[in-house]
């Protein structure tokens, strides 16, 4: 079976500049707090905008109609414009927003995981075991916030990655 794989622009792109914040994040990691907080911002709205279409082309591809997608992209929207206004509060609640980001994001892919199983087994067990580090980065945020402050460009920078990663091999699906 010769099926033609297409690139998705959109994700490589996403997943290019996911891969550059984490290098970004791993180069300094106590005075980037404030340049998290705004490259968070900024993500979060797009990821939030990105959300939205993924949700409307998986309706399209697959006819799966979940309104938990589109609930997140409106927060994410929500959360990166809240924080693009209030870099002190941002700053404040990092590790508490990254944690809850990391682990809403991670459980809602585990549960649309079994669409990647129609593109391959292979993507499908990739997708599964980022979003299992992705929930597992998201507990020791939530529940070590002190330690978690001291260590976030890496956490963040290490999420980034995997996220990035993720997007780029999506695109070559």
């Amino acid at each position: 079976m010769n099926e033609r794989k297409t690139l998705d622009w959109g994700s490589l792109i996403l997943g290019i500049l996911f891969v550059l914040v984490s290098l970004i994040s791993f180069q300094d990691p106590v005075g980037n707090l404030v340049a998290i907080v705004v490259v968070f911002a900024i993500f979060a709205f797009l990821k939030g905008i990105f959300e939205l279409f993924v949700r409307n082309r998986m309706k399209e591809l697959t006819g799966y109609k979940g309104k938990m997608p589109l609930v997140i992209g409106i927060i994410d929207i929500l959360v990166g414009i809240f924080f693009l206004f209030n870099i002190g509060a941002g700053v404040v609640a990092l590790p508490f927003v990254f944690a809850i980001w990391f682990i809403a994001d991670s459980i809602l892919a585990l549960f649309t995981a079994d669409l990647a199983k129609g593109y391959s087994t292979g993507y499908y067990w990739f997708t599964v075991i980022i979003n299992i580090l992705g929930v597992v980065l998201g507990c020791i945020l939530l529940f070590n916030p002190i330690s978690s402050a001291l260590t976030l460009s890496f956490l963040v920078g290490f999420y980034f990655m995997l996220f990035g990663i993720n997007h780029i091999v999506y695109a070559f699906r």
